[in-house]
């Protein structure tokens, strides 16, 4: 607030009236706009944190990324990622948190309201999980997992209840869609997950190892090799006595 004017002993130029009835604020202080820019920095760097965390679990591995490392990416001391994550782990976890729990969650919900067949969802799960992780820097995770998870326990134990549980949850609650519904014939969900699962974790493999090994014209197009595979999972779970039903009845409309 402006502090109050008291008469003065001597007499001064007027104030400038406003223009047009507009009111002239206080231009801020240099010290006010660095207030500004550290407040908006220290809202933004928990995200950089796990930018540049992700880019080195990828990259390096968990074993060989040091924090330092992570700190000096963010442009940031150590003490400042302390001061957001305690340890390693804790930022590892934040990553897994950030970049993969999130999209398993989004796909039970979309799950629920997929209007289409199961078969359809079928091909839909396994194509948004290409654009969503599969097709992203996350997905080095997974490999990250595969190769480093037995030397890590903890983080062993929290990927499985963070992310493979969730997702055989998600991929079980489809099968069980297209049984329920007779569109697919009664089968070992348990174990059909991996029909489903297995194509996915082989193309995470081919793209972050295996692909480096092969002549360049064996390259994998993921979109066709997710649909193929797709095709494959559907035809060997597809119900040979089930009629899809083509349109619903009259009272189903929606008015």
């Amino acid at each position: 607030m402006p502090s109050p004017t008291f008469p003065l002993q001597h007499s001064a130029a007027p104030a400038p009236e406003p223009q047009n009835g507009s009111v002239s604020l206080p231009a801020k202080t240099s010290t006010q706009e660095r207030a500004d820019k550290r407040e908006r920095r220290k809202e933004a760097r928990p995200g950089e944190l796990l930018a540049a965390a992700l880019d080195l679990f990828v990259e390096k591995g968990f074993a060989t990324t040091r924090a330092e490392e992570v700190a000096q990416r963010a442009g940031v001391s150590k003490g400042t990622l302390f001061l957001y994550f305690p340890s390693k782990e804790e930022l590892f976890k934040a990553v897994v948190r950030e970049h993969i729990s999130g999209t398993i969650k989004e796909a039970f919900g979309e799950l629920k309201a997929f209007p289409g067949s199961s078969g359809e969802l079928v091909h839909y799960l396994m194509q948004q999980w290409w654009e969503r992780y599969g097709n992203t820097k996350a997905s080095g995770i997974s490999k990250l997992m595969m190769s480093e998870a037995g030397n890590f326990p903890e983080l062993a134990a929290f990927y499985q209840q963070e992310v493979i549980i969730p997702g055989h949850q998600l991929i079980a609650q489809v099968i069980e869609r297209g049984m329920s519904n007779g569109e697919f014939r009664s089968v070992d969900v348990e174990y059909a997950v991996f029909s489903i699962l297995a194509p996915i974790m082989f193309l995470i493999m081919w793209k972050h190892s295996m692909s480096g090994c092969c002549p360049s014209g064996q390259a994998i197009e993921p979109m066709r090799y997710l649909k193929i595979q797709a095709d494959i999972v559907v035809q060997g779970l597809r119900n040979p006595g089930f009629t899809q039903q083509t349109s619903a009845p009259a009272t189903n409309q929606p008015t």
